[in-house]
């Protein structure tokens, strides 16, 4: 009797760690197919600015609750959880971090948008 629950116990576990193998790959392949997409879907500046910083625009994008590039919105979000999240009134330094990296990244494609405006306009003019 006890061989055979060994046998079952280890058949258990082969099962198992088959399964988990599988869905470690597939989490794998999902990940690096949604990594894909995402640079596809940034221009070079923007997505060379995401490495850079280390935050994507749509992460930063919802950590400051802005779901367009507008500098005052993305001003008076910040001044808000910034200021929320000061270690003095019981905040946390991370998301304070975060809240400033993602202000980084916001002005970041601020700067890249206004580059390539002023860059049509000159290849119209000529």
């Amino acid at each position: 009797q006890a061989k055979y629950l060994a046998q079952i116990i280890l058949v258990g576990a082969q099962v198992v760690g088959r399964a988990f193998m599988r869905a470690l790959r597939q989490e794998f392949a999902a990940s690096r197919a949604a990594a894909d997409a995402r640079g596809r879907s940034e221009r070079p500046q923007s997505a060379a600015a995401s490495r850079i910083i280390g935050i994507s625009l749509q992460e930063a994008q919802q950590i400051l609750n802005v779901s367009n590039l507008n500098a005052e919105e993305i001003q008076k979000n910040y001044d808000h959880l910034f200021k929320v999240n000061d270690k003095s009134v019981g905040g946390s330094f991370y998301l304070q971090s975060k809240v400033v990296r993602a202000k980084e990244r916001l002005d970041e494609e601020l700067r890249i948008r206004a580059k390539d405006e002023k860059e049509k306009g000159w290849k119209a003019e000529t």
